[in-house]
């Protein structure tokens, strides 16, 4: 058993195609990520509580400098 707070979350339905899912909560499949239609943009929420390594959303950074810099 673990604790998620996830009061807020994106309602999937809402996205109408405009973004799609990226990542999701494997506990309670609340929407975790999603990206826009085209790659214009990345939206991720984590929490870094536990154990994880220290480059575990490196490729998050680098998608995001890839948009900033235009190659993305």
């Amino acid at each position: 058993m673990t604790s998620q707070n996830h009061g807020f979350s994106t309602d999937e339905t809402s996205l109408r195609g405009k973004a799609q899912v990226t990542h999701r909560n494997l506990y309670d499949g609340t929407v975790e990520g999603i990206g826009g239609a085209g790659g214009a943009h990345v939206r991720v929420h984590t929490t870094r509580r536990t154990a994880r390594g220290p480059h575990d959303s490196r490729y998050l950074f680098r998608r995001f400098l890839q948009l900033i810099e235009g190659s993305g």
